[in-house]
């Protein structure tokens, strides 16, 4: 017992301590990740604060006042109503009638006006001399204010001295009272737009269009393929994402138009006209809020708005999607 006693003492002397409990190398990492990410919350913190105050807010305080009935004069003394604003809203031939020229406008000057961007961009993609400034000129339109734009179209629309009614007479065409009709108006208007945006979506195009790889065109034009086929087949479907993007910006714009047919007329009505011909959706919000006082109402047309864009964007992201599968 003790040799054996002995034995089992010095052994317990020779044998080393046992060693620390390892610490955990996951918890400094974490400590230094979060050490950086503060560094990286302060820095984006004050584009959060601006938003919230000056977007955020505004907008979930819009959708409150929509579900009362209150006036610009007593904005936080309103009665609750509930959705009878969006029903009188869906019931009002005015929102129909104003949903209906936002419509036919936004058709009239997006279709025209990106298709006229593709053809711009597809020849500046050339090697021409002065791409520079006609890339430059392009853009001016863009840099316009839209209320020199629009008065200076509605002098050019005009009735009575107007040039494009001047050109008609002299070619023996009937003048067009371009204010007074309602295809005419909204034509009108669709120029207007078509002439500030078009340069724009062509510079879009133009860089969407530099970023192809030139072996795809030095392939077509192994096969054959003339410049109008490459076009076709190359260029197109290089730049369906780009197309779509356009597409879902100039939809957005034609919802929410309101500088050019509030100037149109020249005397900064809201009506849209004599019989409300060219009112749009914005014009009719902003009806509705500063001349009828009525903000409840103003504020359940944004909304209709708003849910407007989300089904058409959400319809093109949809066809997006379905395009990119069949692709596949």
């Amino acid at each position: 017992m003790t040799i054996a006693s002995g034995t089992v003492r010095e052994a317990a002397i020779a044998a080393p301590p046992p060693a620390p409990a390892a610490t955990s190398p996951a918890r400094p990492r974490k400590r230094r990740q979060l050490t950086r990410n503060r560094w990286g919350y302060a820095y984006v913190a004050p584009f959060f604060l601006v938003f919230a105050a000056f977007s955020l807010y505004p907008f979930m305080y819009t959708a409150w006042v929509s579900l009362h009935e209150t006036s610009l004069s007593n904005i936080n003394g309103g009665t609750w109503v509930g959705l009878e604003n969006y029903r009188d809203l869906l019931q009002s031939e005015f929102f129909w009638n104003a949903a209906r020229n936002t419509l036919t406008i936004g058709i009239l000057a997006t279709v025209p006006q990106l298709c006229m961007a593709l053809g711009l961009a597809h020849l500046l993609n050339y090697k021409l001399r002065g791409r520079t400034f006609f890339r430059t000129v392009m853009l001016m339109p863009y840099a316009t204010s839209i209320a020199a734009a629009t008065l200076v179209f509605s002098q050019l629309f005009g009735r009575d001295y107007g040039l494009i009614n001047t050109a008609l007479e002299a070619v023996g065409l009937q003048a067009i009272d371009w204010e007074a009709g309602t295809v005419s108006s909204q034509v009108a208007i669709a120029v207007i737009v078509t002439w500030r945006w078009t340069g724009y979506n062509a510079l879009i195009y133009l860089a969407a269009m530099q970023s192809i790889p030139g072996e795809l065109y030095e392939a077509a034009e192994i096969d054959g393929a003339s410049k109008w086929k490459q076009f076709l087949h190359v260029t197109i479907p290089s730049l369906r994402p780009t197309i779509l993007f356009t597409i879902v910006v100039s939809t957005i714009g034609a919802v929410q138009l309101f500088g050019e047919p509030l100037l149109f007329a020249g005397n900064g009505t809201t009506s849209g006209g004599a019989s409300g011909q060219y009112q749009t959706l914005g014009l009719l919000m902003y009806q509705q809020g500063w001349s009828n006082f009525h903000i409840g109402q103003a504020a359940t047309t944004a909304w209709a708005m708003f849910m407007i864009i989300l089904v058409i964007v959400g319809v093109n992201a949809v066809i997006g999607r379905l395009r990119n599968r069949a692709d596949r």
